[in-house]
C-alpha cells in the first residue's frame, strides 16, 4: 500500500517531516524517503526498512537535512522520492497507487525516443518515475498531474516538491486518502494519508481533497489548483483493516466504525458465546464493538510481541510470513481451555495464519471456536491499490473455494456474492471446514456499508462484489 506526508513551514520543516512520514509505517513495506528543499536544493535519503524502523534508519539522516518544505514516503517496493530535472523545473515526487497499465504507459513513451526508464529487479519500470514522464508532458505542473490522472489504469495519489512549495494530488475516484492540515500556530500546514499524524504534531484537519483535485500547499496555505472531480470511490478496506484507528477518512473515524461493524455482528448472532476476542490487530476493534453490543466478557487470549518482529502480510515469503506470524502471537492457556470461543477478524484473505491459530485454539482446550470477518469474503483481487501479497486470485480462500467447488473459475461469480444464493453457502462452508471453525459467518456488504456511514456510490466495493 504505502503512505505519504508533506510539510511545508514558515520555520524548519524537518522534525515534523520525519514523525509525520514515520506515522505511516503501519502501511509500508519495504522502503521509506524523505526530501527536502532548503537554501542548497534538494537533500534526499532513502532506506530500505523491510527488518528496521523508519526511525531507527532515518534518525541520524535528518541531522543532515534543512529546510522549510518537504516530502517523506512509506512505499510499497521502489525507492522513493526521485528527484526530477524537467522543464517544468526541478522537483521531488512521491506516488501511492498501482498502474495496471505501465507496459501500455512505457511503450507509449519509447515511441517518442528520447525517453527513457531506469529498470527495477525483474525488469519493471519504477511507476514513480512513469508517473514524473507523464507530468513532464505538459507545460504545468497542475496539467501534468492531471494528465498522468486521466492516464492511469488503477490509481495514483502524488506529492511534488517544488521550489512553490508542495503538489498535492488524490487518485482520480479518490480510492486513497489526501488530507491538508494547519499547525494550530499557523506557522506550518502539512499533508496527509492518515490523519493519525496531526493531533501530537500539533496540526488540525483543514480539508479533505475531493477525488482528483489537485492542491499547492505552501506555509501561507492550501490554494486548490485543480478542481475535484465527481465520481468518489474511497476504498472501503480503510476503515475495515488497514487505515489506524485513530485516523479519520473522509471525517469518519475507523475505530467508531469497526465498533459499529463489530456490534451488527452482535446483533445477528444466533450461536451460545461464552468470551469474544479478537485476531489482532484490526480484529480487535470489531471483536470490542461485538462484545458491548452483546454484553459478553473480552478477552485477549492471544497477547500480540511486537518489539521486533515486523507486520505479518509484509515478508514477500509465504513460509516468512509463516513464521512471523506464529512467533509474535503468544497464547495465554488459561483464557482459552473449556471455552465457547468467538473471534472477530478484521476479513478473511488467505486464511493460511488463520487456519494456524485455530489449530492452536482447540489443541489448547477450546471447546468452540467461531469467526466473524467484518466483511464479505474477499473474491476478488484489488486492482485499485497495493496492499494484499497474494499473487493470484486463486490464493484467496473464497476464490479458491470457488475453484474447487465448480472446478474451474467461473466467469460470473454474483451468486458467490450473493449471501442468500446456495452457491455462496457452499462456498463459506469449504473455508470453514479448511479452517477447522465451528461456525463461520461473514458480515453482509449492506451492514457493513452502514457501519462505514458513506453511501454505496461513494465506497469502493471491488474486492467483494467484483462491480466498481
Amino acid at each position: 500500500m504505502g503512505g505519504f506526508f508533506g510539510v511545508a513551514s514558515k520555520t524548519s520543516c524537518v522534525s515534523d517531516l520525519f514523525y509525520g512520514t514515520d506515522y505511516h509505517s503501519h502501511l509500508g513495506t519495504r522502503r521509506g524517503g524523505m526530501a527536502v528543499i532548503g537554501k542548497h536544493g534538494f537533500v534526499r535519503h532513502i532506506h530500505n526498512i523491510e527488518n528496521a524502523q523508519f526511525r531507527s534508519k532515518f534518525e541520524t539522516d535528518v541531522l543532515t537535512m534543512e529546510g522549510r518544505t518537504g516530502i517523506g514516503v512509506i512505499s510499497d517496493y521502489e525507492d522513493q522520492p526521485l528527484l526530477i530535472a524537467s522543464h517544468l523545473g526541478n522537483y521531488a515526487i512521491v506516488t501511492v497507487g498501482i498502474i495496471n497499465n505501465a507496459a501500455q504507459l512505457a511503450a507509449r513513451a519509447f515511441g517518442r525516443r528520447a525517453t527513457h526508464f531506469a529498470e527495477l529487479g525483474g525488469g519493471e519500470i519504477n511507476p514513480t518515475e512513469l508517473v514524473a514522464t507523464l507530468i513532464n508532458e505538459a507545460d504545468t505542473f497542475e496539467d501534468g498531474i492531471r494528465n498522468a490522472q486521466e492516464r492511469i489504469d488503477g490509481s495514483c495519489s502524488i506529492l511534488l516538491l517544488t521550489s512553490r512549495g508542495i503538489y498535492a494530488a488524490r487518485d482520480r475516484f479518490g480510492r486513497t486518502p489526501v488530507i491538508c492540515g494547519r499547525k494550530k500556530n499557523r506557522k506550518a500546514y502539512a499533508v496527509t494519508m492518515e490523519t493519525t499524524a496531526f493531533p501530537n504534531l500539533d496540526f488540525e484537519t483543514v480539508s479533505y481533497l475531493g477525488p482528483g483535485e489537485v492542491a499547492l500547499i505552501t506555509a501561507e496555505g492550501v490554494e486548490c489548483k485543480k478542481k475535484p472531480l465527481s465520481k468518489l470511490r474511497i476504498c472501503s478496506f480503510l476503515w475495515i483493516y488497514y487505515g489506524y484507528p485513530s485516523s479519520h477518512y473522509e471525517g469518519i473515524n475507523v475505530e467508531e466504525v469497526r465498533y459499529r461493524c463489530g456490534a451488527v455482528l452482535a446483533r445477528n448472532e444466533t450461536e451460545k458465546i461464552d468470551i469474544v476476542a479478537g485476531i489482532p490487530d484490526s480484529g480487535t476493534s470489531h471483536a470490542m464493538g461485538y462484545a458491548n453490543e452483546a454484553g459478553l466478557p473480552f478477552i485477549r487470549p492471544f497477547v500480540k510481541y511486537t518489539p521486533t518482529w515486523p507486520r505479518s502480510f509484509m515478508p514477500q515469503d509465504q513460509s516468512v510470513r509463516k513464521l512471523v506470524a506464529a512467533m509474535k502471537l503468544i497464547p495465554i492457556p488459561e483464557l482459552i481451555a473449556g471455552q465457547r470461543m468467538l473471534f472477530c477478524e478484521d476479513s478473511i484473505v488467505r486464511g493460511t495464519q488463520l487456519g494456524d491459530i485455530i489449530r492452536r485454539l482447540f489443541l489448547l482446550g477450546a471447546k468452540e471456536v467461531h469467526m466473524r470477518p467484518a466483511c464479505p469474503p474477499l473474491i476478488f483481487g484489488c486492482k485499485f491499490l497495493n496492499f494484499s501479497r497474494s499473487k493470484t486470485e486463486l490464493e484467496l480462500a473464497a476464490r479458491r473455494a470457488i475453484h474447487e467447488i465448480e472446478g474451474k473459475d467461473p466467469r460470473n461469480l454474483d451468486a458467490y456474492t450473493n449471501p442468500c444464493s446456495d452457491k455462496y453457502c457452499v462456498m463459506v462452508e469449504k473455508i470453514r471446514r479448511r479452517l477447522g471453525l465451528t461456525t463461520l459467518r461473514y458480515q453482509k456488504l449492506d451492514d457493513m456499508i452502514a457501519a462505514i456511514g458513506l453511501p454505496l456510490s461513494k465506497l469502493c466495493t471491488y474486492c467483494w462484489t467484483g462491480h466498481d
